[in-house]
């Protein structure tokens, strides 16, 4: 018997069984803050899991399966030219506009394939960071100047902190790039890369257009997209449905009949897309999961994504909103907390920013309305900015994920790059605004 492991168990018993002997149930703020992580549980569920998350995994899974490690390998290897992998990997995460959470099967896939840690990392900062209807929105609701500080320390940071994690990691990237150098040649791949540059364009315009939100106005370019999304996704599902039997040579009766499910729940619940969009991840998941050849391999891909990916995030958004609560709503700490915290411009207030942002958890385009209130309540424009910059590329829950995704080391190290540059970004920015 080893008694070092005994005493570890002894310990993590009696640690919890005090946690739950001195649980303050009963008190208002408690249980008001248990409510607060269980309704941004549902509403993480509700708004987030089918029409982000699933598609992002089924991307993901793609990544794995039809993207040759050889074009990985070429654009984002580290072997690959640095100014064209750090613009492909900043150019394809902005074009996504999805929050710290979808991104990650996305991050996952591409590391998975052999992309570099700095491109990866690039692309893991851009995707929820560097969105350009949320740098929009806040030029608009926040001021010009706030905007532009944005949109400029996003894209910078995307770039910097690839950098800085293949310069931390360079001995396991230079390991990488000699086993990269011992590959065979890769096999021809099975499909011409017009067919699966359309392929993945056309999962991509579903994710994006499936998720894109109501403008801050009722007329204009924008209104016209927000009115007509389901149809331009209606269009793009179809199209898909065709590439899936024509170029993936899934079954054409199964992919039919999932492409009638779909319409027959459109025409029963007009008005509630959600109903259509969940039968059709049911019918593709059906059709791919009971496929002996490509589509098998692809759906094995993407539920390994969610198996790895899924309790993470749900585990994180309950814990998150236990601490903090939902926008407009108190967890355990108090919001008064934060309002005092990041007033002015010092060290510590851009640093609390920043470190608070790092943990909260921002929905796509959310961040904007929640940080007019606190500069409504004092918050100083370096501090915002500083949350801006670290708050929609991290939250607790992506911190989970990323840990099993990537390990403690690279996780921390990307934690604390996002800190330390936001941080410092907020401090020269509240000190020239």
């Amino acid at each position: 018997m080893s008694w070092t492991h005994e005493w570890k168990w002894l310990a993590l018993l009696a640690g919890g069984f005090l946690a739950v002997f001195f649980l303050p149930v009963g008190a208002v703020r408690f249980d008001n803050a248990l409510l607060e992580g269980l309704h941004l549980a549902r509403w993480y569920a509700r708004e987030h899991v089918l029409l982000c998350l699933v598609p992002a995994l089924f991307i993901a899974g793609a990544i794995s399966v039809f993207v040759s490690q050889a074009a990985v390998m070429k654009y984002l290897g580290p072997q690959a030219s640095r100014p064209l992998a750090y613009a492909v990997a900043s150019v394809s995460g902005s074009v996504l506009a999805v929050c710290s959470c979808t991104v990650l099967p996305l991050f996952g896939g591409i590391y998975k394939r052999g992309a570099g840690l700095g491109p990866a990392s690039a692309f893991l900062y851009s995707g929820p960071a560097v969105n350009v209807l949320a740098i929009i929105l806040t030029a608009r609701v926040l001021g010009l100047e706030i905007g532009i500080a944005r949109a400029a320390g996003a894209i910078v940071f995307s770039v910097v902190i690839g950098l800085a994690m293949h310069a931390i990691f360079r001995d396991e990237e230079a390991a990488k790039v000699e086993a990269a150098r011992a590959m065979p040649p890769p096999p021809p791949a099975p499909r011409p890369l017009a067919q699966d540059s359309l392929y993945f364009a056309s999962m991509i315009g579903i994710l994006v257009f499936a998720n894109w939100g109501a403008p801050a106005t009722a007329d204009g370019v924008w209104q016209a997209v927000f009115a007509s999304k389901w149809i331009v996704t209606g269009l793009l599902g179809a199209a898909f449905a065709l590439m899936l039997t024509r170029w993936l040579k899934l079954a054409a009766w199964k992919v039919g009949l999932g492409v009638l499910a779909t319409l027959a729940a459109a025409l029963a619940a007009p008005g509630a897309p959600l109903v259509a969009f969940s039968v059709a991840v049911v019918a593709l998941s059906l059709t791919t999961s009971t496929d002996a050849g490509e589509g098998g391999e692809w759906f094995a891909a993407t539920w390994e994504f969610a198996k790895q990916i899924l309790p993470m995030l749900l585990l994180g958004v309950l814990v998150a909103g236990l601490l903090l609560g939902r926008p407009g709503h108190e967890g355990l700490i108090p919001s008064d907390w934060v309002s005092r915290a990041v007033g002015g411009n010092s060290v510590a207030a851009n640093l609390f920013a920043a470190v608070a942002g790092a943990f909260m958890y921002f929905a796509t385009l959310t961040e904007v309305p929640i940080l007019q209130g606190l500069m409504g309540s004092g918050m100083g424009k370096g501090p915002a900015l500083a949350l801006l910059l670290a708050g929609p590329a991290l939250s607790l829950p992506s911190m989970l994920v990323l840990h099993r995704l990537m390990g403690a080391r690279k996780t921390v190290a990307y934690i604390a790059l996002v800190v330390v540059m936001a941080t410092v970004s907020g401090l020269v920015f509240g000190a020239l605004a």
